[in-house]
């Protein structure tokens, strides 16, 4: 049913009544030789044309753009109503003169679809006569005509229905009447498309029961009314509006003259899907002074697929895409792409990767540029077109060239051609990156391998093969990173089962708990202080410490979680173990915390052992720093000890006595040496790392009775040696 589309047929009715005899009301001047007119010469008196003209002219551009970009297999119809009411009529050539009939100027054949051919029966028709009884006159014959003609079959569809036989009810039937008249009011409009929808439900009961017409599937009616500069319109614009299963219409309202053709090259875009370029800065000679030049620009029509790979390279490489736009309320928005002639021209001789070629049709024939365009291509020559950019070396992505009398828009591959061969790993495609993920990849590839299965085989959620691939694909790709120096957890080992088990759509009960291993092994890692396999690219020195290290795998463990964690409830306990075993007790922070303190503190006394060796100590200093380096390493020992997970609290060795006899600094006597300031601090320190023992606290001369809780029950006195006595 797709075989023809609506633009297969056209159907253009032009209204031929004595009202379309008026005037438009633009003023066109005549006397262009104002300055070398003699005097008493008496200067020529602007001039105007009818309604009829100009639905002419514009009509006639409408055609004259659709040979020139489609010359075969696209029908263009045309009919002519009036007092005396003229219709092209397809099939055959049948001219009716009478009053109230359809003159015939055109049919479907191919040798009929020029513009000389109905040029040459526009002459015969003549204008309308304004003396005629508007009353004899309707716009009503033209329709029905049109419609009629619709209903009739083509070549084309023809050929197509014997070709294919058994599906010849696959040949669809679809037009489009666009008709220019000069309605009086919307009641006006919406009678002619009852007219037309009553004319399509009468032809298709004809044709069906006849091998000669077809039925028409779907029929757009477009109509447009024409009235002169200067007066209020009667009819109001419509968007299109389905009117039936078959017919559909819209209205556009437009003045006469130049709105009615811009209006008509809008909608000539519109329904032939085209597009428009503008070719900018055309050097030309003036005719005035031969040995100088001017810049022009000349615009051209053609297939929009022109431009769809030049916006893909625009949005890839940022370019500028220079869209020149005019609007109108009578025309609509009317957009051009702007490309730059190139100076250096080429022959047709040289040869150019090109992806596409479409024919152009000037938008004004007639003027000096797109003449002297015309004429310049039709002599052999090529010209290179480029993308207008505000920075940057020039991108040259189109080409206008000839062959066989036709004028052709290529497009230039502007980027790495498929011919090449592809670009290698180590030369390093994305710029100096070049530790990509390569097996990884490969293996990623080879889980979402494509293979053909019947389109019948649905799940339980009723998805098809393609639908339940599609959703494959994504869920893999919610978080895989490229780049192996930018990802932690897909370097490891460890965490490749839970990294499968979560991409995919539903979990198992073992499946889960196969995760929550996955997680315990990084914590018991963790407690080990395993190294991790961190990409120290880029980064100056050791690179992040253990603890860091640790925070960034289970970060990105967690945003790996987090991106499948809403497909099912098991995903979520996955998360759930995640969280549990980051949030630690607060006695292990603190013994991180402290751990990460005394780094700093050994990196901070390496960097005063530097300085002080630049200095030169004596013979007594020198002993002092090992007595003070042996301290220290006894502490750093115990600190080690006690930070262990496995290990508990170290009890503290050393008598409270000596602690309790050291005089104060502050009230001893003489001068006091650096050894014993540095044995007080450590002695402090060390007193308040631990909880001091109860018996030392409520002893009497640093002694302590025993066994109290006996003397207490027996009523005896309890002696430090046990022996009880009474």
């Amino acid at each position: 049913m797709r075989m023809f589309s609506v633009s297969h047929k056209t159907a253009l009715v032009v209204d031929h009544c004595p009202y379309m005899a008026e005037s438009c009301r633009q003023l066109i001047e005549c006397d262009m030789l104002t300055k070398s007119r003699s005097q008493g010469v008496i200067p020529l008196a602007p001039v105007s044309k009818c309604l009829w003209t100009c639905a002419i002219e514009c009509s006639m551009e409408y055609c004259r753009i659709v040979y020139d970009v489609y010359p075969t297999k696209k029908l263009v119809s045309r009919s002519i109503l009036g007092g005396v009411s003229y219709s092209f009529n397809v099939s055959q050539v049948n001219y009716i003169v009478s009053d109230s009939e359809v003159h015939i100027l055109n049919s479907w054949k191919q040798e009929d679809q020029n513009t000389q051919q109905l040029m040459t029966a526009l002459a015969a028709v003549g204008p309308p006569n304004p003396r005629q009884d508007p009353e004899c006159c309707s716009v009503l014959h033209g329709l029905v005509a049109a419609v009629e003609s619709l209903c009739k079959i083509t070549e084309y569809q023809h050929e197509s229905r014997t070709t294919l036989m058994d599906t010849a009810d696959r040949v669809a039937n679809r037009g489009r009447i666009i008709c220019l008249t000069n309605a009086k009011s919307d009641t006006h409009v919406r009678m002619l498309e009852e007219c037309v929808l009553e004319t399509i439900q009468e032809q298709n009961k004809r044709a069906a029961g006849s091998d000669r017409l077809m039925p028409i599937q779907q029929c757009e009616l477009v109509l447009v009314h024409i009235y002169p500069q200067g007066e209020e319109t009667l009819v109001s614009d419509r968007q299109k509006k389905a009117l039936s299963s078959v017919l559909s219409s819209e209205v556009h309202s437009v003045r006469a003259g130049r709105y009615l053709a811009c209006k008509l090259n809008v909608l000539v875009q519109q329904h032939f899907d085209l597009a428009s370029t503008t070719i900018t800065n055309i050097p030309m000679k003036e005719e005035q002074h031969a040995n100088t030049s001017a810049n022009y620009d000349v615009e051209l029509l053609h297939h929009r697929d022109a431009h769809m790979e030049f916006i893909k390279s625009v949005h890839k490489k940022n370019c500028d895409l220079h869209m020149a736009g005019s609007t109108s309320r009578d025309s609509g928005l009317k957009e051009t792409v702007t490309l730059k002639w190139c100076t250096p021209r080429t022959n047709s001789v040289e040869l150019h990767y090109c992806t596409g070629a479409y024919r152009i049709s000037p938008v004004d024939v007639n003027s000096r540029p797109s003449s002297c365009l015309t004429n310049f291509l039709l002599n052999g020559r090529s010209v290179l077109l480029e993308q207008p950019r505000k920075s940057g070396s020039k991108v040259i992505s189109h080409m206008l060239s000839s062959h066989g009398g036709e004028i052709f828009l290529h497009v230039l591959n502007s980027t790495r051609s498929t011919l090449e061969d592809p670009p290698s790993i180590s030369e390093g495609c994305g710029g100096r990156v070049t530790d990509y993920r390569i097996t990884d990849f490969g293996e990623f590839m080879r889980e979402n391998r494509l293979t053909p299965f019947p389109e019948s085989m649905v799940d339980a959620a009723c998805r098809t093969p393609v639908e339940r691939a599609k959703s494959q694909l994504e869920r893999h790709t919610r978080y895989w990173p490229m780049i192996i120096s930018q990802t932690t957890i897909f370097n490891m080992q460890a965490v490749v089962p839970l990294a499968n088990l979560i991409v995919k759509d539903t979990l198992t009960d073992e499946d889960v708990l196969t995760c929550q291993k996955t997680v315990y092994n990084l914590v018991d890692m963790e407690r080990k202080s395993d190294p991790l396999p961190i990409s120290t690219v880029g980064s100056r020195g050791k690179g992040p410490k253990r603890d860091e290290q640790y925070r960034i795998m289970w970060n990105e463990l967690e945003t790996l979680v987090k991106a499948h964690v809403g497909t099912s409830e098991r995903h979520q306990r996955v998360l759930d173990c995640i969280s549990a075993c980051r949030s630690k007790p607060p006695e292990e922070e603190e013994r991180k915390k402290r751990g990460r303190k005394r780094e700093d503190k050994e990196d901070k006394t390496e960097k005063n052992g530097k300085d002080t060796e630049e200095k030169g100590w004596t013979a007594d200093s020198e002993r002092l720093k090992g007595v003070m380096e042996r301290e220290k390493d006894e502490q750093s020992e115990c600190e080690i000890i006690k930070d262990s997970p496995d290990s508990p609290e170290p009890l503290n060795k050393k008598p409270r006595l000596a602690t309790e006899e050291q005089q104060p600094p502050e009230k001893s006597k003489g001068p006091v040496s650096l050894l014993t300031l540095w044995t007080n601090r450590i002695t402090q320190a060390n007193s308040r790392k631990h909880q001091e023992f109860a018996g030392r606290l409520s002893s009497v001369n640093n002694k302590a009775e025993l066994y109290q809780h006996l003397k207490e029950e027996n009523g005896m006195d309890v002696h430090e040696n046990g022996k009880a006595t009474r």
